[in-house]
């Protein structure tokens, strides 16, 4: 999952730095650590997802398979947060580009939903210039001169992906970011955040086995992980982090907060569990 969703993120970062056309040339182990992080997040909460829901399928021991997915999880992220640091201590080496012309002028129509861009650069002989067009389903198109009768294609940049996948790309970097940030205080501070995100996690088992249909379980497991991702953008927000610390004062820190909302949920979620799973077994033996 790690590794797919690293090579998917590269391959669209990529595709986003071409489409920017700048000046500020990229190089692959900066694409590449952008993307790692990126994918981190999102297999972390997808594999915690898919194994609760394998272990509700297999009947597994409910107890032991969530402590084991816990500590794997945990030292999963910790693990790839250190490689990502030693290979972000690398010097990246300096990408080479061929220029097609020296800066030029970028014309833009701002339609309804995309925009319309032709980017016209200096250095030919042509009195028109070279220019670059963008047509969209199709790669960049360089043309050694402009033909003064052609007629400019509309040029669609815009981005055309679902709301819901734009804002889930979205949580997924900024808690890459958060959990690079802990990283980087030290082991203490990614050990309360990121062991109490992992335990809140894994503390949904309810949701993975509401009913008896497999694929039911694992849409409302995806909602409700989707909802905790959004509820972590939400609370680590400037406005949001102000009133809370305006609201705790001396007692606790603001950094705390969040850590002990997951651990204070979590608790809630598995003693629910533990008094379902007791009715269950008093209702079996009636």
């Amino acid at each position: 999952m790690f590794l797919a969703a690293t090579t998917v993120k590269y391959l669209s970062l990529r595709v986003e730095w071409a489409k920017s056309l700048s000046f500020k040339p990229e190089t692959t182990i900066t694409l590449m650590l952008s993307a790692a992080y990126w994918a981190l997040s999102l297999s972390l909460f997808s594999t915690i997802l898919m194994a609760l829901n394998y272990v509700v399928r297999k009947g597994y021991s409910a107890f032991l398979a969530v402590i084991c997915i816990m500590v794997m999880s945990f030292f999963y992220s910790y693990g790839i947060s250190i490689i990502l640091n030693q290979w972000k201590s690398m010097p990246p080496a300096e990408s080479q580009t061929k220029a097609l012309g020296s800066r030029g002028l970028k014309l833009s129509q701002n339609l309804t939903r995309s925009d319309s861009v032709i980017v016209l650069l200096n250095g030919a002989e042509d009195p028109y210039g070279p220019r670059l067009t963008a047509i969209s389903g199709q790669p960049f198109i360089y043309h050694q001169s402009v033909n003064t009768d052609f007629e400019l294609p509309p040029v669609p940049f815009g981005d055309e992906t679902p709301q819901f996948l734009k804002s889930l790309s979205i949580d997924l970097r900024l808690n890459a970011q958060r959990l690079n940030e802990k990283f980087n205080e030290g082991f203490d501070s990614f050990l309360i955040y990121a062991g109490s995100l992992i335990f809140l996690l894994c503390s949904l088992g309810y949701a993975v086995k509401f009913s008896v249909w497999p694929l039911a379980n694992l849409f409302l497991a995806t909602l409700a992980f989707r909802g905790i991702l959004a509820f972590e953008t939400f609370f680590n927000t400037p406005e949001i982090l102000g009133w809370v610390e305006s609201f705790l004062g001396s007692m606790l820190p603001v950094t705390l907060a969040l850590p002990a909302l997951f651990l204070g949920f979590g608790l809630l979620l598995n003693v629910y569990s533990l008094l379902s799973f007791a009715s269950r077994r008093r209702f079996e033996d009636d």
